[in-house]
């Protein structure tokens, strides 16, 4: 529990003379980014639906988007609330506008940190190991606003052997997006792609899908079993993407929001367990500084 936080977010409200109240707002909406199936997300942060709804006394929906835009553009356009982001896709919201949403927390992994990585992998039995038995194969990214499953691996991938490009029929026989996460694992295990790339904590049991991310969702919801698979290449530790809200929200709802997020890991392990996609620590507060590398990336990717 951060009370810390919450007193100072409430504190600043006071000193400007004017505390929004609660009911200034007749709804809450909270976007949750791809990575898996529409009804799994739903069903993983209707927990934290029913407790915003609690907590600040109004109709509270998700909003679950085919991909990852659907939430960039939730924000920019004010229809989205609040959001669990990637670092890229907070990136392209704050290059757009950066006026648009706040981060104020961010998941803690078991050891305290809060990197993750995107991890390459590959079947076991395809006789594939690291990214030189992907030569003149099919390689699969997520989403084009995903960090782990297209940023990252497009700048790091080109810089670990000579050669290698992202361009399909060059180093890679093809190279596709698969549309998220849960797709790219489902395809690589199926088959239908030789590897691809997600995101993991890296740390814990491979055996389990890491301690937290897309592979431990996989292994939960029964689509994957990781022996199956193996692990051909890691990124370098990526900053975990923020919860943000938008900025223009009275700021009580702001503090209140900050400090259930914050406080969900010692309110409701199971619901906290859902909403950051594993086991975790729960969330700390997080500020743009921590995004600001991600920020010059994308900038440099879209130039």
């Amino acid at each position: 529990m951060n009370k810390l936080l919450a007193a100072a977010l409430a504190t600043t409200a006071l000193s400007t003379g004017a505390l929004a109240q609660t009911n200034d707002i007749s709804e809450f909406r909270i976007g949750i980014l791809g990575g898996e199936n529409a009804q799994d997300r739903m069903n993983s942060f209707q927990c934290l639906a029913d407790y915003t709804a609690e907590e600040l006394g109004v109709e509270t929906k998700l909003f679950a988007p085919a991909d990852y835009n659907g939430v960039i553009q939730g924000l920019l356009g004010g229809t989205l609330d609040m959001a669990w982001m990637g670092s890229s896709g907070y990136a392209a919201v704050y290059l757009q506008d950066p006026e648009a949403v706040e981060p104020v927390l961010v998941k803690i992994n078991l050891d305290g940190s809060y990197g993750y990585h995107s991890i390459g992998f590959a079947r076991k039995d395809s006789g594939i190991a690291s990214l030189a038995d992907m030569k003149g194969k099919v390689f699969g990214f997520g989403d084009p606003n995903s960090t782990s499953g297209y940023l990252i691996p497009s700048i790091e991938i080109p810089q670990a052997g000579e050669g290698i490009t992202m361009d399909s029929g060059d180093y890679f026989g093809e190279v596709k997006f698969t549309g998220g996460h849960e797709q790219t694992i489902v395809a690589v295990a199926n088959g239908e792609i030789d590897g691809g790339v997600t995101w993991a904590d890296g740390q814990g049991n491979w055996e389990d899908g890491y301690n937290s991310g897309a592979l431990r969702k996989a292994v939960d919801a029964g689509l994957v079993d990781m022996n199956d698979l193996v692990e051909i290449w890691r990124s370098k530790p990526i900053p975990e993407g923020p919860v943000v809200l938008r900025k223009t929200l009275p700021q009580e709802v702001k503090a209140k929001m900050t400090a259930l997020v914050d406080n969900l890991y010692e309110t409701d392990p199971d619901c906290a367990y859902g909403v950051a996609s594993g086991d975790t620590l729960g969330f700390d507060p997080i500020t743009h500084d921590a995004y600001v590398s991600i920020v010059e990336a994308r900038k440099a990717k879209s130039n």
